[in-house]
């Protein structure tokens, strides 16, 4: 049976690699699609803000909801840009403003200390009200690359280099990209959970 569920997000790139991870027996629901507005993200921490959205998305829509919330953690910057990460250079900053600060604020760090995470926290809720929502995380070890490289991804693959390959996450192919990402860790686990309440598939090996 496939299980119809709203995604609390706009974000396409977000979507696609979704869809790729959870699988057939999924049908991913954007909530900008529905017409759900984004909700203030006032937590302070991944759990947090990711829980707020997914309520805030299942509120809206009557629809069971998973929402991330994610960002990059370096270490140099004493783990900034962190749950800021998509406003990183204001609230209006897109990921090419975003990418320029970081690497401005990066650009006298050598390369020892230039190592820096992705890490990613999923919430995923029956209904607006669910009183046991579930809470997953993963991340991805790696460094800040001097200079922007790979046409592949969204916000800060680009300048995140994989700490066994060396290719940033966009110069990775999707699939493999997937089996590293911070959020494809965390979409395997969440799928595990699923599965031992009865609500999904085994996750794939």
């Amino acid at each position: 049976m496939v299980r119809r569920i709203v995604l609390a997000t706009g974000n396409r790139g977000k979507a696609r690699e979704f869809a790729a991870l959870l699988g057939s027996d999924w049908e991913i629901c954007l909530q900008s699609e529905l017409g759900v507005k984004p909700v203030a993200e006032t937590g302070d921490s991944f759990a947090a803000n990711a829980l707020i959205k997914a309520r805030h998305a299942a509120a809206a829509t009557g629809l069971p909801a998973l929402a991330d919330d994610s960002g990059l953690e370096v270490d140099a910057l004493d783990g900034a840009p962190g749950v800021l990460s998509a406003r990183y250079a204001g609230e209006a900053a897109g990921d090419a403003d975003n990418l320029r600060l970081l690497l401005a604020r990066m650009a006298a760090v050598p390369a020892g200390r230039r190592t820096a995470r992705f890490r990613c926290v999923l919430a995923y809720v029956r209904g607006a009200e669910d009183p046991a929502p579930l809470l997953v995380e993963g991340s991805w070890e790696g460094r800040i690359a001097t200079s922007a490289r790979g046409a592949a991804g969204f916000g800060y693959d680009p300048v995140f280099e994989d700490g066994a390959s060396g290719l940033t996450a966009a110069e990775l192919p999707a699939e493999r990209k997937n089996a590293l990402s911070h959020r494809g860790r965390a979409l395997r686990a969440l799928r595990e959970q699923l599965r031992e309440r009865g609500e999904g598939r085994p996750a794939p090996a």
